[in-house]
C-alpha cells in the first residue's frame, strides 16, 4: 500500500514539494556556513518525495533550538506555507485527506528540522536506533 501512495504522492504533490526542500538546500549550500543546513534539506527532500511508510521523530536541544529558529526567519516559513496551502487544498476531498495530511507532517517539519530524525513506520520506540 506505501508503495502505491508514494507513487501517487509523488505525481500529485510529492514532486513539487521535494523540488522546493531540494532548492532551499542548495540555496544554503551556496555558503560554506550553510552548508550542514543545505544537507539537512536535501535529507527532507528524499523524504518529501516519497513519505509514507516514514516518519519524523522531533528532538534536540539548545543548539537545534536556535539553528531552527534561524531556519524559520529565512527559509522556513516559506516551505511550511506551501504544504498549509497544498495540505487545505487536498483535504477538501475526502480521498486527498491522506496526502494533506502528509502536507501537514511537512508543514511541522519546516518548522523544526534540526534535530529532527526520519525513521521507518515500523520502527518501536522514540529513539529507535540506540
Amino acid at each position: 500500500m506505501n508503495i502505491l501512495m508514494n507513487i501517487l504522492w509523488f505525481i500529485c504533490c510529492g514532486l513539487w514539494q521535494g523540488i522546493l526542500w531540494a532548492v532551499a538546500g542548495v540555496l544554503w549550500c551556496i555558503t560554506i556556513v550553510g552548508i550542514p543546513v543545505g544537507v539537512q534539506c536535501f535529507k527532507f527532500a528524499g523524504l518529501a518525495f516519497f513519505p509514507f511508510g516514514k516518519r519524523v521523530i522531533y528532538g534536540g536541544g539548545t543548539g537545534s533550538f536556535l539553528l531552527n529558529i534561524i531556519w524559520i526567519l529565512l527559509s522556513g516559513w516559506v516551505l511550511a506555507a506551501g504544504a498549509i496551502v497544498n495540505g487545505v487544498a487536498l483535504c477538501i476531498t475526502i480521498i486527498g485527506i491522506p496526502f494533506g495530511l502528509q502536507c501537514f507532517k511537512f508543514a511541522k517539519l519546516a518548522f523544526m528540522p534540526f534535530g529532527s530524525r526520519i525513521v521507518p513506520n515500523n520502527t518501536v520506540g522514540p529513539y529507535p536506533d540506540l
